[in-house]
């Protein structure tokens, strides 16, 4: 099925999830989707190896859980999230050096916390896991809790490289 993009959301330079000057990071692409939910996009290469040809369980549960903090986007652009609770589902395991599509979207909203839930998605469709975590939301100057902290040096928006994703 064809899910319609509506934006790419913003990284942050060192980010283990997305940063994409982290030479250690996962630099996944995350994009804002026409129905209110996220989605990334994330190729895993061999670094990330647990057993033979496989993908790292805290790989994927670092992916799951940063797409589903990011499921708040949509709804309220300015917030980012804290991770109170995160419970992962392994189904299938996860091959290595294939594009998977990660998905999440916000079950509950209130004004300190939200609920999302999401899945990781093989290139054939099937789900290789599920996630549904607990994020509080929290200002960048409070978890960044710097002196001299600018976040215009921080956060890094970025023009949609694609207009929809199959999955």
């Amino acid at each position: 099925m064809e899910h319609k993009v509506t934006g790419k959301q913003f990284i942050t330079e060192m980010c283990f999830g997305c940063g994409m000057d982290n030479g250690s990071g996962l630099h996944g692409r995350f994009y804002n989707l026409a129905d209110g939910s996220v989605a990334a996009v994330f190729e895993p290469g061999d670094v990330f190896q647990g057993y033979p040809q496989r993908l790292h369980g805290g790989v994927t549960a670092s992916m799951l859980d940063e797409v589903l903090g990011r499921a708040i986007l949509p709804l309220e652009p300015d917030t980012w999230a804290v991770t109170a609770e995160l419970t992962i589902r392994y189904k299938k395991p996860v091959p290595l050096q294939v594009p998977l599509i990660i998905t999440a979207k916000v079950t509950d909203n209130n004004r300190r916390l939200f609920h999302s839930s999401g899945e990781m998605i093989l290139p054939d469709g099937e789900v290789a896991a599920t996630a549904t975590g607990v994020y509080m939301k929290q200002p960048l100057e409070r978890i960044a809790d710097m002196e001299g902290f600018d976040p215009g040096k921080i956060r890094y928006e970025q023009e949609s490289d694609v207009l929809s994703l199959e999955y």
